[in-house]
């Protein structure tokens, strides 16, 4: 089962917080067979997802994490080999090219289509500096798609 990771930039991180996520990750893998876990960037909550799963990976080492870019691939092989240190795949979509400042929006659309369940860190009354919410946006989208959603923030 594949589980994509999607949330705010900024997060209030609690022990209570990583506890909780900790707890559901584990249950995911020992309940529900997940394996495969999809990461995006620039946000607090996928640091925090990222690090829980490296730590649990230990004693599930079939675990993969894969990092979805949102940006083309400019740096090259070195930069490739780079994440691939911290991560078992890494891809990136063409059908982003050209997305602009979309470029998140669509890569988030491509995670919830190849996920099972979506983990996610939503707060309902998160104001992001300018535009709408890409969290926000990916849950709507992962809901219109009868995702399974699992929000960490309430």
């Amino acid at each position: 089962m594949t589980v994509a990771i999607i949330g705010h930039r900024k997060i209030d991180k609690t022990p209570e917080l990583v506890k909780k996520v900790n707890d559901v990750l584990i249950s995911l893998i020992e309940n529900k067979n997940a394996d495969t876990f999809i990461f995006g960037s620039r946000s607090e909550f996928d640091d925090l997802c990222y690090k829980i799963i490296t730590k649990i990976k230990i004693n599930y080492p079939h675990i993969k994490r894969i990092y979805a870019m949102a940006e083309y691939d400019n740096g090259g092989e070195d930069y490739r080999n780079y994440l691939l240190s911290y991560y078992e795949y890494v891809f990136y979509d063409d059908s982003i090219r050209g997305a602009g400042v979309l470029s998140y929006v669509k890569r988030n659309q491509l995670m919830v289509n190849m996920c099972d369940v979506l983990v996610v860190y939503y707060n309902l009354k998160y104001k992001p500096a300018r535009s709408n919410s890409g969290t926000k946006l990916a849950v709507e989208y992962a809901r219109q798609r009868n995702k399974f959603v699992i929000n960490v923030f309430k």
